[in-house]
C-alpha cells in the first residue's frame, strides 16, 4: 500500500489498460474501443482456425472443440455491463497497490456466445462435481507464481443457463485485446471472472485454489483477514459530466439554466429501484427518473432536471438496487481496493 504518488509500475499499469470516458455513458452499448480494458498479463496471438476449447476433469465426455462447432451451437446473445472489482481503487488512502482505477473501469457491450451450461450437459459432470475451473491462454508472474489466469465458478453457478462462452462483442468477432477468439462472460459478477482467451474447461471435485482465487480478489479487510471472494457487482450510479471539461482537473463548466443531468446506474444482484442525485454534494437529495434495462444484467439510464444557478457545485448520484443495497457516501477501505462503489462526485461551475 501507499499513501504516495502514483509509481512508475502503476503508470505502466495505467497505460496498458484503459477506462470508459464517461461521455460514452451516453451510449446504451460501449463501442468495443471505449469499454473498460484490464489486461493482466499479456495479449496472446492465437490462430483463430486452429483454435480448441478443451473440457475435461470430473465429466463422463471429455473433448475438444473448435470455433465452428461453438459457432454453430444454439446463440446467446445479452447485453451485459462489465465492470472491474477494483473499480475505485485510487480513491482509497492509503492506496492498494494495483492498476490505479478511479471509477471509469466499466463499460457495456452486447455479447454472443454459447450457453455454457450446454457445454457442460454435454461433458456430463460426475456427481462428486463441486466447482467448473477456466483457463486462459495469458500467462505470466504474480505474486511470485508464473501461472495461465484462471478462476473458477461453483458448478450451480455455471449451470444456471445465464453463463456464457462468447465470440462475438456488439456484432463482430472479439477484438484480441477483449480475448479472441471466444471468453467467458458471467453476467452480474465482476470482471475477474470473465475469463479472456479461454482454453479449458476443467470440472472440479475439489475447490480451486489457484493464485486468482485464494490470494487475489478477496476482500480482506487488514492483511491477516482469510476474506471473503469477491463475486457480484454492488449497485453503482455514474453521473454524464455535464458542459465542458477543464483540461487537466476534468472539472465541468456550465451556463446557467435548466439543466438535464443523466448517468446509468447498476447492479449485479438486482435491478436497479432508484437513483437519488445531489447537487450540492450530498447534502440534499432529489430522486431521477430511472429507465429499465434493456437487459437484466445492463445498466439502466437515469435523468433529472435542473434548474443551475451560478456559483461552484458537486453533482454525485446514489443508486439502490432490488434487493435494498445503496451506495455508500464514502468509500471503506480493504486490502485489494475491491468493491469501493461509494457515489460519484463531479465539481461543477455554473456561469
Amino acid at each position: 500500500m501507499s499513501g504516495e504518488g502514483i509509481s512508475l509500475e502503476e503508470l505502466g499499469l495505467a497505460a496498458r489498460n484503459h477506462g470508459l470516458p464517461f461521455e460514452a455513458l451516453d451510449w446504451d452499448v460501449t463501442p468495443p474501443g471505449l469499454h473498460f480494458l484490464l489486461i493482466h498479463y499479456d495479449i496472446p496471438q492465437v490462430d483463430p482456425t486452429a483454435w480448441n476449447l478443451t473440457i475435461d476433469g470430473a465429466v463422463a465426455n471429455s473433448g475438444s472443440i473448435g470455433l465452428d462447432v461453438l459457432r454453430d451451437m444454439p446463440r446467446h446473445t445479452r447485453i451485459v455491463t462489465l465492470e472491474c472489482a477494483g473499480n475505485g481503487r485510487a480513491l482509497l488512502a492509503p492506496r492498494p497497490v494495483s492498476q490505479p482505477w478511479l471509477l471509469n473501469a466499466v463499460g457495456t457491450a452486447e455479447w454472443t456466445g454459447a450457453p455454457l451450461a450446454s457445454l457442460l450437459e454435454h461433458a456430463r459432470p460426475d456427481t462428486e462435481a463441486v466447482e467448473v475451473l477456466f483457463t486462459g491462454l495469458d500467462r505470466g508472474v504474480e505474486g511470485g507464481t508464473e501461472q495461465a489466469y484462471q478462476r473458477s465458478l461453483p458448478l450451480p453457478d455455471a449451470l444456471t443457463g445465464e453463463v456464457f462462452v462468447a465470440y462475438e462483442m456488439n456484432g463482430a468477432p472479439l477484438p484480441p485485446q477483449h480475448g479472441a477468439p471466444a471468453r467467458l462472460v458471467v453476467p452480474g459478477w465482476y470482471g475477474m471472472a470473465h475469463v479472456k482467451w479461454l482454453s479449458s474447461i476443467t470440472v472440479l471435485t475439489e475447490p480451486f485454489d489457484g493464485y486468482q482465487q485464494r490470494r487475489a480478489y478477496r476482500f480482506r479487510e487488514h492483511a491477516d483477514d482469510p476474506g471473503r471472494p469477491v463475486t457480484r457487482m454492488l449497485p453503482r450510479s455514474l453521473v454524464r459530466p455535464p458542459g465542458i471539461p477543464d483540461f487537466l482537473s476534468r472539472s465541468r463548466v456550465v451556463d446557467a439554466g435548466r439543466l438535464a443531468l443523466t448517468g446509468r446506474a447498476w447492479s449485479g444482484h438486482d435491478t436497479i429501484t432508484g437513483v437519488e442525485v445531489s447537487t450540492d454534494g450530498g447534502e440534499t437529495w432529489g430522486d431521477a427518473a430511472v429507465e429499465p434495462a434493456p437487459d437484466r444484467y445492463a445498466w439502466q439510464r437515469w435523468r433529472l432536471e435542473w434548474d443551475a444557478a451560478p456559483g461552484n457545485h458537486v453533482i454525485c448520484s446514489r443508486a439502490t438496487d432490488d434487493t435494498g443495497r445503496t451506495q455508500p457516501l464514502h468509500p471503506g477501505w480493504n486490502v485489494g481496493g475491491y468493491e469501493v462503489n461509494a457515489v460519484h462526485r463531479v465539481q461543477v461551475e455554473v456561469r
